[in-house]
């Protein structure tokens, strides 16, 4: 029994107001998606079978837009939105058919199950926890396999519109498809604030959209123009927070000059991130270098409110158990992560896919 005072009273009330806000919020979500996925099927059905369809042509879209104006939202555009909704979703109409039984609608064609496209998941699943702003993000994915990865996320992991665009836009499918830790790079995008350091480094880096040939005969300082010429692709590609400082920070010993190829700073972590680029193998001796790095800018860059240095060595090769000798016992924290600047193939994101759908089934 709640507290049974007057605060308490305002409390459960003002508490029942917002949960049945958000579950009128589904459902008004939810029938708006059948709508629309319902427009695109009369719609594509019209362009079939209608029998003055020769009529319209090309103009269809405009006159209809025209003639239903009355309706908030059906403009042209969203029109075309709905008619490849319904063609990418064909699996939707099993429940839209249902649905319809309690409603004075025209009754749908019976549902073949060999209309589905891949495996996915479940429809009716998909218009409970999406809404249409998720699908519109969703149907620009002309792959089924990797339109499936974002589904079964955006599902398992309740995403926003906004989560779900930035992590089409981040690549999180391909990332994913690369690494070799996919439950540290899924978590990643779960929307919470990072708490550790280890929770925003990646591994691997994709950097795709440098140009780079995946070979050693281009130079670090090569490495280092690309990313600088496409500075804000790699700050994306880094994650939220990282806002850019310096390149080329040069530190001074006794007259004798060392460069820090790029150095950022975190501002949800409040702490300097220092970068290092190798075109080649990680070595042993970059942890040093980069040790040396981190104690300078811990003594002397520092200022009040800061945490303590970051240093992360991007690399084409590493070996882990090097790795691991080379950086045990450092006081600092430092990361060796390799970066790519290719794509998984097709056989390793099929098989992400199918382990995320048989991970969906069982949570949900």
């Amino acid at each position: 029994m709640a507290e049974a005072t007057f605060s308490g009273l305002t409390g459960r009330i003002t508490h029942l107001h917002e949960q049945t806000q958000r579950a009128a919020a589904r459902q008004i979500n939810y029938w708006l998606t059948v709508r629309n996925w319902l427009i695109g099927y009369y719609i594509a059905e019209y362009e079939q079978h209608g029998e003055d369809r020769a009529t319209y042509g090309a103009r269809l879209m405009p006159e209809l837009a025209q003639q239903v104006k009355q309706v908030r939202g059906l403009s042209t555009q969203q029109l075309y939105r709905c008619v490849d909704f319904y063609r990418t979703y064909p699996t939707i109409l099993s429940t839209a058919s249902r649905e319809l039984s309690g409603l004075n609608l025209p009754a749908l064609p019976a549902f073949s199950p060999a209309e589905a496209p891949l495996p996915g998941v479940a429809p009716e699943l998909l218009l409970r926890r999406l809404s249409f702003s998720h699908f519109l993000e969703l149907l620009p994915l002309t792959d089924p396999l990797q339109r499936a990865f974002y589904e079964v996320q955006a599902v398992k992991n309740s995403w926003s519109v906004r989560e779900l665009k930035r992590a089409v836009g981040t690549m999180l499918y391909e990332r994913t498809g690369l690494s070799t830790d996919k439950a540290t790079v899924l978590a990643g995008h779960a929307g919470a604030q990072p708490l550790q350091v280890a929770d925003v480094v990646k591994n691997p880096y994709v950097l795709e959209f440098l140009g780079l040939e995946e070979r050693a005969s281009y130079s670090e300082q090569d490495l280092e123009t690309a990313i600088i010429e496409h500075l804000q692709t790699f700050l994306v590609e880094l994650g939220r927070g990282f806002c850019f400082e310096a390149r080329q920070k040069r530190i001074t010993f006794d007259n004798e000059h060392y460069f820090i190829d790029l150095v950022f700073y975190h501002r949800i972590l409040k702490c300097h991130v220092l970068v290092d680029l190798k075109i080649g193998a990680f070595s042993h001796a970059d942890a040093g270098q980069m040790n040396v790095y981190l104690n300078y800018y811990r003594e002397n860059e520092m200022t009040e409110g800061d945490n303590p240095p970051v240093g992360l060595i991007l690399c084409a090769q590493k070996n882990d158990t090097l790795v691991r000798y080379a950086t045990t016992g450092l006081s600092e924290q430092l990361f060796v992560r390799k970066y790519r600047v290719n794509l998984p193939s097709e056989a390793e994101l099929q098989q992400l896919v199918r382990e995320e759908q048989a991970r969906l089934g069982k949570d949900v």
